[in-house]
């Protein structure tokens, strides 16, 4: 996901990943023409929050899982707004 930071620039929304595996969380801050990937806590204030394991979140990352099929299957959960969610699946689909 750092890797991609120059792409992920255009999101401009902070987002939270829940990885269901390890209860750890990142959070993906993209506002002020910045992404930075950071640890986070259930606290962190983000528009979106993604549930997936650690491995879904590789695959999508990669591009070899499809962010709707993972939704449609029940392997991604969205809370909050889901125009954020789409907009950030647009952008790791680009690569």
């Amino acid at each position: 996901m750092r890797a991609r930071g120059a792409s992920l620039r255009a999101l401009g929304y902070r987002v939270r990943f829940e990885l269901t595996d390890s209860g750890d969380a990142l959070l993906l801050d993209a506002t002020g023409g910045r992404a930075e990937l950071n640890e986070a806590t259930a606290d962190d204030e983000a528009d979106t929050v993604l549930r997936l394991s650690s491995d879904d979140l590789a695959k999508l990352v990669a591009g070899r899982l499809s962010p709707m099929l993972a939704f449609a299957i029940g392997k991604l959960r969205v809370e909050g707004s889901k125009g954020v969610a789409m907009k950030l699946a647009s952008l790791l689909d680009e690569d």
